[in-house]
């Protein structure tokens, strides 16, 4: 079933995240899939990850990492009717930072699901601000009971 963006955005994102502020990285869910999910999140100066004028590197990687949690939690309540569960990662590989986000900026963050299997899942996530591609990893995530 395809969820329209304008539905997606609606939806408070602390629903579908057992993180709470101040720890929560992303701000709207834009797009959901079967094996897809995507976020956006405007850097603020008031987040716990942002140093100087920066997001980083540990803000960027909880905001895929969210970003994953997102899709899990919009399974859990809309398709199987169920309370949000936490999850943890589990491991992250090739995580490559070209440069970290910027005060001020928005920055969309793009998961695809590469498998999913004994509660255990391994996502590709890229982070981007506008066309220009500012990171990306692999990160296994595991959902708690």
């Amino acid at each position: 079933m395809e969820y329209g963006e304008d539905f997606l955005r609606s939806i408070d994102v602390h629903t579908l995240l057992p993180q709470q502020e101040p720890f929560v990285m992303v701000h709207h869910l834009t797009a959901y899939g079967d094996t897809t999910a995507s976020s956006e999140t405007l850097v603020r100066e008031d987040n716990v990850f942002v140093e100087g004028s920066v997001f980083n590197a540990c803000g960027m990687l909880e905001n895929m990492a969210q970003t994953c949690a997102l899709r899990c939690g919009f399974y859990n309540k809309y398709i199987l009717h169920l309370p949000v569960k936490p999850g943890v990662i589990g491991a992250v590989r090739n995580y490559r930072i070209r440069r970290c986000a910027k005060i001020g900026e928005t920055i969309c963050t793009d998961i695809e699901i590469l498998g999913e299997i004994f509660g255990m899942t391994l996502a590709h996530a890229t982070v981007r601000a506008g066309e220009e591609l500012l990171a990306e990893a692999d990160i296994k995530l595991s959902e708690g009971q």
